[in-house]
């Protein structure tokens, strides 16, 4: 496949075959871990040109979450649409759709499409469900990929990507953020995922590239809202309060809905 921003050891008709076969063989929910993602001159580019976390736009702070965001590629350095151009070939659907299994997978040029997370000292996500569908494009969403971008990142530092199975009884894989890495996931109830808290010198931030892939709307979809869900070792009040909170968002949205107004979140949270 003609991916050249991709390393070739991902993109070889041997690698497509064990990528498929590692995909769907994953637990607790279907993923790719891949180090060494991008070309390096390209991440080497990204790392040293990401935007600085003052100037994106959405902040997040809140009970169960705390990190910035933005979607705003012309205000980057070019690398940064260089590779949202990439991601949204057709080249690359293709290759996606090889490993994943998944036919007609295609991104959106929206907040819901590509973009950056950022998060400074004390940054977390909680564990969460995502939203499974794209509301303004009417898409069923079925993947995600995340690049990490954090270069001379320290295990003592936290941010692993987490991923839980579906009772939220056991955390089962932890993925390194750290530098040029990619993991991409089946984003569905089976995948609750999330980072702890983390813990970094001044200065230093936890940073990624986003990118969500959908399909059309088809057999076996239902709309499900995104939920944040409590971790095992949660206090009590803080699983009370997440409980009742999210339950007042999703019913209020459904009320929207049947109301007919657009509810104005459909923001992501994620990693």
């Amino acid at each position: 496949m003609n991916l050249p921003l991709i390393q070739a050891q991902y993109t070889s008709a041997e690698a497509l075959s064990s990528l498929r076969a590692d995909f769907d063989s994953a637990r607790p929910c279907r993923y790719l871990n891949l180090p060494g993602f991008l070309q390096p001159e390209l991440a080497e580019t990204l790392h040293a040109n990401f935007p600085p976390i003052e100037t994106l736009n959405v902040k997040r702070k809140s009970l169960n979450e705390d990190k910035s965001e933005d979607y705003h590629f012309e205000r980057w350095h070019p690398a940064f649409s260089e590779l949202r151009t990439l991601i949204a070939s057709s080249e690359f659907a293709a290759w996606l759709s090889a490993v994943t299994g998944i036919e007609n997978l295609r991104t959106t040029d929206d907040s819901l499409g590509s973009g950056v997370h950022q998060g400074k000292d004390g940054s977390y996500v909680d564990v969460h469900i995502d939203v499974n569908m794209n509301p303004e494009k009417g898409l069923w969403r079925r993947i995600n990929l995340l690049i990490y971008l954090n270069r001379n990142w320290k295990p003592e530092y936290g941010g692993d990507l987490e991923l839980w199975n579906k009772e939220m009884t056991v955390c089962e894989v932890k993925v390194p953020c750290d530098f040029n890495r990619a993991v991409i996931f089946y984003t569905d109830e089976n995948s609750p995922h999330g980072y702890a808290r983390i813990s970094v010198p001044e200065g230093e931030t936890r940073k990624s590239f986003y990118s969500y892939f959908y399909t059309p709307i088809g057999e076996g979809f239902r709309y499900s809202d995104s939920r944040f869900v409590s971790r095992p070792d949660d206090s009590a009040t803080k699983k009370l309060i997440t409980g009742v909170k999210e339950s007042i968002k999703i019913n209020g949205k459904r009320l929207l809905k049947a109301l007919g107004v657009k509810s104005l979140d459909f923001q992501d949270k994620n990693r």
